[in-house]
């Protein structure tokens, strides 16, 4: 296994070097990064700690000939929120410790593992190197970077802080990403339950009752009515699945060009919200959002209409972003941002009540940041219960299901038991 001498930064900004016995650079900036260590330079050295067999390399600048990663599965790639995050987070480290940015683009680039943002951020590089301004060239790969990200660091470049602001836009994402990953990792168990649950149900339908079918047909005897309705369905289910899989498709299909229409599409997120239970998760997840990502901006120098724009973009939900566009207009036309939002009747009395005396304070942003927490945490605490919940939920519906098909299997044969008994 070889062993490289590197050089690298760490949380601080202090460099810092050493030497490690693993296997590859791919292991290399792994074990780093696990350190919190950001990889600058590179050499191979002997084993024994001899002279280097290698020469020096730095990061994300240049790679000897024939060691080029490449990875096969490039094409069927994605780039997750939680890639984003981690590529934000090292480059504000790299920043915080006065690294120029070009050099900080090159160094993080090399840090990165998924290709397709591996190669987004080296066009990044090249293009800032060229002289595009930071935020331009990240606005050019607006599918990776939403308008939130791009914003904050054209505000942090024309305020001449944008390592803070990329510190602040670490933060931001971070916070995004756990909030997804906690609703996300909710929603898991019970979904995987429900799967294993039906595919269990139609196997023993397509294969199980069959069987049992032609051995009561066989005797003859005189099934129950559950018995039968377990037949019936099981007939249905082998001659008719077809049937079944085109009504799902045409319903989909149906659903997805409705919900395309301004009609549909404004009656399902309405519908949405009035739902029990999961309305009141979907308008905490909506404030939560609104809340962190509009604080984040204001922090970060992006004038209040400009963020009330992209804010506009984050809640996921059509009524509540037709209140925060009316929000915008009466704010052009003097209004607080606290008085739109409140003859919407769609934001919490407690969530007005905070912005207002934000406004009146000149700690609006401060408010906001409280705001999201707040909602935030109560999130956390809603998606706990849910899924204490669901999980009971589930066990007692695979319960309902397996006593069904063990009663519709077990009575007939108790007659028949009892038949054979009595003659």
């Amino acid at each position: 296994m070889p062993v490289y001498e590197y050089v690298g930064k760490d949380s601080a900004g202090r460099s810092v070097k050493g030497s490690l016995d693993v296997d590859g650079v791919r292991a290399l900036k792994s074990a780093l990064r696990r350190q919190n260590v950001f990889l600058t330079e590179y050499r191979e050295a002997n084993a024994k700690g001899g002279a280097a067999k290698g020469a020096k390399v730095k990061a994300g600048v240049q790679q000897k000939s024939g060691s080029r990663d490449v990875d096969v599965g490039e094409m069927f790639s994605s780039i997750s929120p939680r890639d984003v995050s981690e590529t934000t987070r090292q480059l504000a480290t790299l920043l915080k410790a006065t690294v120029p940015l070009v050099e900080a683009l090159a160094a993080t680039v090399e840090q990165i593992e998924n290709p397709k943002l591996k190669r987004v951020m080296a066009k990044v590089r090249t293009d800032v190197n060229e002289g595009a301004p930071f935020w331009r060239a990240l606005a050019v790969h607006d599918k990776v970077f939403e308008s939130t990200y791009y914003n904050m660091i054209r505000a942090g470049e024309t305020s001449g802080n944008l390592d803070a602001v990329m510190l602040r836009l670490a933060d931001f994402t971070e916070s995004q990403v756990k909030l997804r990953n906690k609703i996300v990792g909710a929603l898991t168990y019970p979904a995987i339950m429900l799967v294993i649950s039906l595919l269990i149900v139609m196997g023993m339908m397509l294969f199980v009752v069959p069987s049992i079918t032609a051995m009561f047909n066989d005797l003859g005897a005189d099934l129950p009515f559950i018995t039968k309705l377990l037949i019936g369905m099981s007939e249905g289910l082998a001659n008719y699945w077809w049937v079944g899989v085109l009504l799902l498709v045409a319903a989909w299909q149906g659903f997805r060009r409705w919900k395309a229409t301004e009609k549909g599409a404004d009656s399902w997120d309405r519908g949405l919200l009035k739902v029990p239970v999961l309305g009141d998760l979907l308008r905490k997840i909506a404030i939560a959002r609104f809340s962190r990502t509009l604080g984040t901006l204001l922090q970060s120098g992006v004038p209040l209409l400009t963020a009330m724009e992209i804010v506009e973009n984050v809640v996921a939900n059509r009524v509540l972003t037709k209140v925060l566009t009316e929000a915008r207009n009466a704010i052009r036309e003097g209004d607080s941002i606290a008085g739109p939002l409140k003859r919407s009747g769609q934001f919490p009395p407690m969530v007005v009540h905070m912005i207002a005396i934000g406004e009146r304070s000149g700690e609006l942003e401060n408010m906001l940041t409280n705001v999201s927490e707040s909602y935030e945490n109560q999130v956390d605490t809603r998606v706990a219960a849910l899924t204490s919940l669901l999980e009971p939920l589930m066990i007692v519906f695979m319960g309902l299901v397996v006593g069904f098909l063990v009663a519709a299997i077990l009575l007939p044969m108790m007659k028949l038991t009892q038949a054979v008994q009595q003659g």
